[in-house]
Parts: structure tokens; sequence; C-alpha cells
């Protein structure tokens, strides 16, 4: 009867704590304001309609040049496969390889799977550990051991236990529970960090598809300039031959055609750059990956018109604003966890079992035992301990909030960025065009004075090598263009919203 007093007494003692477990000490969490304006500084070019109406002036792009619209509230073109919206097939051919095949990528998602079993981890500590240790062993006193009367001794003794232990901390101040959300939002942290290296592979393997076409497209544009060369080279010699012309022009001639040629062979560099590193962004070996020469001017590619969005919403559309957000609330929960160790903890332990002397009467109803209890604990003195530990989760979350709030302001400035890029690229092309076409008039101008005798070849020379740059400068204003809408598009987050966070 007394076993069972007790019994009841430790059962009562804990069924008027159980109420307790419901509390929660320390701060609820509650995201931070951040500075955000009302709407971006750079805004649609006021010349976006005037484009489209003068489209016939330049090409048939000229419509979205400017490579920016206001976003809608039903406007949703951007969306996972952003990329589709180049209308490329083999960039789109290319970026769906990411996902499968990325090393880096496969490493950030080994890295969520670890959070995520983080979760389940925390959450055991909700319910009992449960135990069990058997054990089988005989003992046989000494007759000789010391101060032990010989007629004690026996032939030994059986002890055969069969120990089940129970222990289950209630949670009364919150911290399982704060470990349990603190391990969900870390989770979440990391699904975010897997869509920001998800969206960044896809915007490096763009880019890098963009350079290598501009490549091809400069390779082109110098073969062909070379061709032409050769037959400049041609014309003063038979100038030269005929008497029409002195040997300089034709000095100057093949100079000319031989430092066109160097340039030819430079860009071979940089394309392979290029291709080597779209390998590896897709899980290639370089050596097994090639691209086939496509000149970016031949496939006429259209600067997407990407709708833009307004600072307050860009909050919620990138995944790296999306990760310190959610590891700013798990350090939040870390100053609760902190706090609770100033309250007493309560253990509810039990041992229960069956013990004999041997396998006979082992499992016999006599041989049960038990003990159960619960158990307070209360930390008196420790130097500061905890008082430190609290101080330096605040710091933390301190910190975490201040990191928050820099990637928000680092998110507006690259939107900013990209968009000032796409409105005065979009002048700067239209001026490099005029640019090009005066030099080439100039150059066919002064062939045809040389030609006529009216000129020297030093002024067709001058005129070749502008004419040159200014192509070139075509080509690499395109690319610009190109990658600062890819940028603009990993900056307003690649159509990802904090919707598409797994639920923990």
């Amino acid at each position: 009867m007394k076993h069972v007093s007790l019994l009841r007494a430790a059962s009562v003692m804990a069924a008027a704590l159980l109420p307790l477990a419901g509390c929660t000490v320390g701060p609820n969490y509650k995201r931070p304001d951040v500075p955000t304006p009302p709407a971006f500084k750079e805004q649609p070019p006021a010349s976006a309609d005037n484009a489209a109406q003068s489209s016939a002036a330049h090409d048939t792009s000229a419509q979205n040049q400017d490579g920016w619209k206001p976003g809608q509230p039903a406007d949703n073109a951007l969306k996972g496969d952003w990329w589709t919206i180049y209308n490329d097939s083999e960039l789109s051919t290319l970026e769906g390889q990411i996902d499968t095949a990325n090393q880096t990528l496969k490493a950030a998602e080994a890295n969520f799977r670890a959070a995520r079993a983080q979760i389940g981890y925390a959450r055991s500590y909700e319910a009992p550990t449960i135990g069990v240790s058997p054990s089988v062993g005989a003992v046989r006193d000494s007759a000789h051991q010391p101060y032990f009367s010989s007629t004690e001794v026996n032939d030994g003794e059986g002890n055969f236990s069969l120990p089940f232990d129970l222990n289950y901390e209630v949670d009364l101040w919150g911290r399982i529970r704060r470990g349990v959300t603190a391990a969900r939002e870390q989770a979440q942290a990391n699904a975010a960090d897997l869509e920001s290296v998800r969206l960044s592979l896809h915007a490096e393997l763009a880019m890098d598809y963009f350079g290598l076409r501009t490549d091809d497209a400069q390779t082109k544009l110098l073969e062909d300039t070379v061709k032409a060369y050769e037959q400049a080279l041609q014309l003063t010699q038979d100038r030269f031959e005929g008497g029409a012309a002195p040997m300089s022009d034709v000095a100057q001639a093949r100079t000319q055609l031989d430092q066109t040629k160097v340039q030819l062979t430079d860009i071979e560099v940089q394309r392979a750059q290029y291709e080597h590193a779209i390998a590896v962004l897709i899980g290639k070996p370089p050596a097994e990956f090639t691209l086939d020469r496509t000149p970016l001017n031949q496939q006429t590619p259209l600067l997407p018109v990407i709708p833009a969005t307004v600072p307050a919403e860009l909050l919620e559309r990138r995944p790296d604003i999306a990760a310190d957000e959610r590891r700013m609330a798990a350090a939040n929960e870390q100053i609760g966890i902190a706090q609770a160790a100033f309250y007493p903890t309560l253990s509810l332990s039990a041992l229960f079992g069956l013990q004999g002397t041997s396998a006979l009467n082992w499992f016999n109803w006599p041989s049960r035992f038990w003990a159960v209890g619960p158990t307070f604990s209360q930390t008196l003195f420790d130097a500061g301990r905890r008082k430190s530990t609290k101080v330096m989760t605040e710091a933390q979350y301190d910190a975490t909030v201040a990191t928050y709030r820099q990637t928000v302001l680092t998110a507006f400035q690259q939107v900013e960025d990209n968009l000032a890029a796409l409105r005065v690229l979009s002048h700067e092309a239209d001026q490099q065009h005029q640019a090009t076409e005066s030099a080439e008039q100039s150059l066919d101008l002064f062939q045809t004075r040389y030609e006529g005798g009216v000129d020297t070849y030093l002024q067709v020379v001058t005129w070749q090598t502008a004419a040159l740059n200014n192509q070139r400068n075509d080509l690499a204003i395109m690319q610009r263009r190109l990658e600062a809408s890819v940028l603009l598009i990993k900056a307003l987050g690649g159509g990802w919203d904090t919707s598409r966070l797994p639920k923990m």
C-alpha cells in the first residue's frame, strides 16, 4: 500500500504541474521593419512606347529593347523556368540539366535534407525516452574474503534482470517547443538557400551562354573582316604592281590583315572558357561537352519584357531575403531557450521490470519491481553562465536583424542597378548603331576615294579599324543588355516567392 500511495502522490504532483507546460518564456517573434520605398527610383523609360512605334528604324526587337515594364497584380510572366522568355531552345535545354546534374545544387539539397532531419531530432524531446538494459549474471562470494563468515558462503547466486527505464522532461517553459520551432525555421532557411543557389546557377549559365554566343558572333564578324581585308590587300598589291600605289600601302594592308587575324585567334580563348564553364554547370567534364557555333546576331535574340515589382513585394520574392528572415526567426527562439534556463526543470522518471535469481523465476509475477517519481532541478549558482548565454543569443539575434536589413538593401540596389543598366544601354545601343552606320559609310567613301587615287591608303586603314571597332561594340552592348536582363530577373527572384517554402 505504501508503494501505491507514493505512486499516487507522484501522479498528483505531475498532474498539477502539467498546466505549466503550456507556458513559454522569452520574446515572441515579429519580423522587424526595413526601410522600404514605395517604388523603385528607376522607372520604365518614357521612350518605351515610342520605341515600339519606331521599331523600323533599328530592328524588329526595338519594341522591347528597354527590357522592363511595370508589374501588374495578375502579371506572372516570371515563373520557375524564367529562361524560356528568351525563346532560345538550346538555352532551355542546357538550363534543364542543372537541376539534375549540378553538384553545387546537390550539395545545397543535401544541406536542406540535413536541416529537415534536425526537426525530427528536436521534436523527439517532446516524447519520453524509454530504454531497456537486460542483464544475466551469477556471483559466488569468496570464503576467504576479509570480515566474512565462511558459514554464509554458497555455491553462487544468479541475477537475471530486465529493467525498463522511462524519462520525460515536462516542457514547463517552452524550451523544447522553441527548439522545435527554431529547427523548423532553420530548415526553411536552408530551403531558401537551396532556391538561392538554384537561381544563381541558372543565371550564371544564361550569362555564360550569351557570352559564348556573342563570341560566336564576334568570330563570324572577324572572319568576314579577314576576307574583306584579304581582298583589300590583293587590291593594293595589284595597284603597286601597276605602279599606282607605293609599297607602303601594301605593308599597311598586310599589317591590318595580320592584326585582325590575331584578334580572331584571341577570341577563341574566351569562347573556350565559356564552353568549359557551361559544361561544369550542367555536371559534365569539359572534354565531353561541345556547343556548335551559332552567332548571336543570326539568332536575333529578343530582349524579354521583364515584369518588375514594387519594393515591398520584393521582400517576398527573393530567396536570399527569405533565408535571412527565417534565420532571424530561429535566432529569436534561441533567446527564449536561453531564458528558460533560469527556471527549474521537471522530469518524470520511471523504472520497472523483472528480476529473478534464475531463468525459472525470472518472468514470475513476484519478480516484478518498479520505481516512479518526479525530479526537480534548479541551478542556484553558475557564476553568470546563463546570463552570458542570454546576452550572447540577444547579440546574435541583433546580428541577424542587421544582416536581414542589409540583404534587403542590397536587393533594392541590384534591382535599381540593372533597371538603370537596361535603360542606359538601350540609349547607348541606339547611339552605337548610328556610330557603326557612320563608320561603315566613311569606310565605303574612303575606299572609293583611294581607288580613284584621291586619298592615301592610310585613310582606308583608319576607317577599317573604326568600322570594325564599332561593329564589335554593337555586339558587346547586346551582350551587356542580355546580361543585365538576366541579372534583373535574378534580382527580382526569378519568379520565386515565399509561398514555395516547404511546410515543416
